[in-house]
């Protein structure tokens, strides 16, 4: 099933409710460091509330150190960005996707664009810069999970 990745995130906030996210959707995260604060910051606890112990977080020391890991596991890696053309409902997502989101405050840097196997973008209504890091990954993460038919079974009854 896809997995979300988190580029260097600011804000903890953000990372919690993501986390919260993939808990609830059986997905891991990949949290590339250095986050802009400790990951046992109080406001990604109580953002991501009981659910971080149920969350598959995966913590890499740096962009190459995750560069290394995703190439070893042959896994493609779609990187979800405003510098894109392409809307990320049209794309055809697998089950092995790595979705990666970039820092609130500055996205990802050249070289991280062009490790990308795709680029996409969140269709907005024109003049309006971005949405929230956690409300895309929620989005996106979303129509991977249709496509692939990956999302967790319902509970019976």
């Amino acid at each position: 099933m896809p997995d979300l990745a988190l580029f260097q995130p600011n804000i903890p906030q953000n990372t919690g409710t993501i986390l919260r996210l993939a808990a609830c959707m059986g997905v891991a995260v990949h949290l590339i460091e250095p986050a802009g604060f400790p990951l046992s910051d109080s406001a990604l606890r109580r953002t991501g509330m009981d659910y971080l112990e149920r969350a598959a977080l995966i913590r890499h020391l740096d962009w190459p150190a995750f560069e290394a890991w995703r190439r070893a596991e042959g896994r493609r890696l779609v990187l979800l960005t405003t510098k894109s053309a392409d809307p990320y409902p049209h794309f055809p997502f697998q089950v092995s996707d790595i979705l990666l989101f970039g820092r609130e405050s500055a996205g990802v840097p050249a070289a991280v664009h062009e490790a990308a196997d795709a680029r996409l973008t969140i269709p907005m209504v024109a003049g309006l810069r971005s949405l929230n890091v956690a409300v895309s990954a929620a989005m996106v993460l979303g129509e991977a999970l249709r496509q692939t038919a990956a999302f967790p079974p319902a509970p019976a009854g």
